[in-house]
């Protein structure tokens, strides 16, 4: 088996035919959710690879794609309506450098979003009747996107991805401004009133509908500076918790005991050996319940990927059981 470790984009792992437990089946649910939807799960925990399968569905661009990449997958068979609609522009606020100046990193958020509006526009450019200009204020350059768009046919689908990143970086550090100005850290500054980071999701707010940001999934790690930029962006749906999306990202026991038994047989290993590699991963890496009425545990993706691959390799249990790409 051809296993995916630090491979996110969902085309490839596909194409390419790595190791993948089918969650399309989960798509019409996602829809059906909210229009907005904040989704939340810890580090290395699959957000990036999901989003990279909505992407690689929506996206207009990849419709004559689409049976080649989803035909064989359970969403293959009954897509929805809204399959390959969607102009697709993603965010990636880990890109965001949290270090330097509150000018700087408001630079490095504005930069950002204006290269991934470049990108998209020369992505969609076949599509797009009209030019956008991009002005270094991040918030003009969203309001003429917007307006490009609504002379188009389409609508755009906004994935953020690591909404938090940089913000939660801000509240660890604790940095103070300068004493005229009344003692306000970092964090404060960009959550609040009319801070970077709240105005930016002022403008996706605004620019919400049918023809502008018509559908937005974000995912992060903690629902605390969403909750702090407060009216900036209080539309959003909490489905982190939602027992119907608890397997959405990761592993179930069950997926885990079946790749295990593929390597012990691939290895020529006891059949007894599958259990213990099972139990191994139980007692290291445990599993997660992330709604009170979830009825199974999921693991994390990275760390079971990580053992996957190791003992294929060796047909042993690694020496190391703990991934060292996980340390914070």
């Amino acid at each position: 088996m051809k296993f995916p470790y630090g491979i996110s984009d969902f085309e490839k792992i596909i194409s390419k035919g790595y190791f993948y437990c089918d969650r399309t089946h989960m798509i019409p649910m996602i829809e059906d959710a909210g229009e907005s939807i904040l989704f939340l799960r810890p580090r290395r925990f699959g957000k990036t690879f999901l989003l990279s399968m909505l992407e690689t569905y929506y996206d207009i661009k990849r419709k004559d794609a689409f049976d080649k990449i989803f035909g064989h997958l359970n969403i293959g068979e009954n897509p929805t309506e809204l399959h390959n609609q969607y102009f697709i522009l993603k965010f990636d606020f880990s890109c965001v450098d949290s270090s330097g100046t509150v000018q700087e990193i408001k630079k490095s958020l504005y930069n950002h979003v204006n290269s991934r509006i470049k990108g998209f526009i020369k992505y969609y450019n076949e599509y797009l009747s009209t030019p956008t200009d991009i002005s270094d204020d991040a918030l003009v350059s969203i309001d003429a996107l917007l307006s490009t768009i609504q002379l188009t046919e389409n609508a755009v689908y906004l994935l953020i991805d690591e909404y938090d990143n940089f913000a939660n970086e801000l509240m660890m550090s604790k940095k103070q401004l300068s004493e005229d100005h009344e003692k306000k850290d970092f964090y404060t500054t960009f959550v609040s009133k009319d801070g970077p980071l709240k105005t930016i999701f002022k403008a996706i707010k605004s620019g919400t509908g049918s023809k502008g940001f018509d559908r937005t999934f974000i995912t992060g790690v903690s629902p605390v500076v969403l909750s702090d930029i407060t009216s900036g962006y209080n539309i959003a749906k909490n489905r982190y918790q939602d027992h119907r999306f608890n397997n959405l990202c990761g592993f179930t026991e069950q997926e885990i005991k079946d790749c295990l038994a593929i390597i012990v047989e691939q290895c020529g290993l006891d059949e007894k050996d599958c259990e213990l590699a099972f139990q191994m991963t139980k007692t290291y890496y445990n599993g997660y319940k992330f709604s009170l009425k979830a009825k199974e545990y999921v693991y994390n993706p990275t760390l079971s990927l990580y053992f996957f691959e190791e003992f294929q390799d060796n047909c042993e249990f690694p020496r190391e059981m703990l991934d060292d790409n996980l340390a914070v």
